[in-house]
């Protein structure tokens, strides 16, 4: 069994990569428990990478190695303070699991609203862009400039003209003091409404991308590679594509019998 195993091993990675594939697609007909079985797999495999992957990178290099080979007796408390964490299962003991959880969870607070802040208060003022072109603009004794300003090309002001245009209608939109109905705030708040759907548009368009990105992916391992496995590395793409059409007609004809047969149900 182990020699036939080493001798096919390749052959056999292929059919099993080919099998979890169709049994995650066949999510496409209905849920099933085929499905149901590849995906309890992939989570189980997941979570298994999830940690090895904890104890590789951060557990042992960064506490087990300096705890146990470096003398560093002190990170014996970051145990016993991660062990508290446990004791949520216990009835008598669960408030010192929601303490150290409300600490790390201000800790974690923190840190997000710090990196909210360097990421968003940069954008703030970036959004103040020249709008008329002009040539460079070197620091000398006359204007008291601590760098100089780099010059901006007519197509550049364009550029940041609309820019403007944009960034003012998305904000008198959301801009709520007043009742919108002098033309002034009505029509640019209607055109950052319009703005904002074809930008949720675009970035809907680019998930769709994504997918189908995938979706080519596992296409071209059933064909490219899983394929020759078939029928050998000639016929084997034919082959596989033709199989593919097959149970893609199989599953539509499966569909459409089912909505017959739901609709053909009387209605209680």
């Amino acid at each position: 069994m182990a020699a036939f195993i080493s001798l096919h091993k390749e052959a056999i990675i292929l059919w099993i990569g080919a099998i979890c594939t169709l049994g995650l697609y066949s999510v496409l007909y209905k849920e099933n428990k085929v499905f149901r079985i590849f995906e309890h797999m992939f989570l189980g495999l997941a979570t298994g990478y999830m940690v090895a992957t904890q104890w590789n990178d951060t557990i042992k290099p960064k506490w087990w190695t300096p705890f146990h080979k470096e003398g560093q007796w002190f990170l014996v408390f970051a145990l016993c303070i991660g062990a508290l964490y446990y004791l949520i299962y216990s009835k008598h003991l669960n408030w010192l699991a929601r303490v150290v959880i409300g600490l790390f969870l201000g800790q974690s607070a923190g840190m997000q609203f710090q990196a909210f802040t360097n990421d968003v208060w940069p954008q703030i003022y970036k959004s103040f862009k020249p709008v008329l072109p002009h040539a460079a603009i070197q620091p000398d004794a006359t204007n008291h400039l601590k760098a100089a300003i780099p010059a901006v090309a007519p197509i550049d002001a364009l550029n940041n003209l609309i820019f403007m245009f944009i960034l003012l209608c998305v904000m008198s939109y959301f801009f709520f003091s007043f009742e919108q109905k002098h033309a002034l705030t009505k029509h640019p708040a209607k055109w950052g409404r319009w703005l904002m759907m074809f930008t949720f548009g675009a970035i809907f368009g680019q998930t769709i991308m994504a997918r189908l990105a995938l979706l080519i992916d596992r296409m071209d391992f059933l064909l490219n590679e899983f394929g020759p496995q078939l029928a050998g590395p000639v016929l084997g793409p034919p082959v596989a594509f033709c199989l593919l059409m097959a149970l893609t007609v199989f599953v539509l004809l499966l569909s459409l019998r089912e909505r017959a047969n739901s609709e053909d149900e009387p209605t209680t």
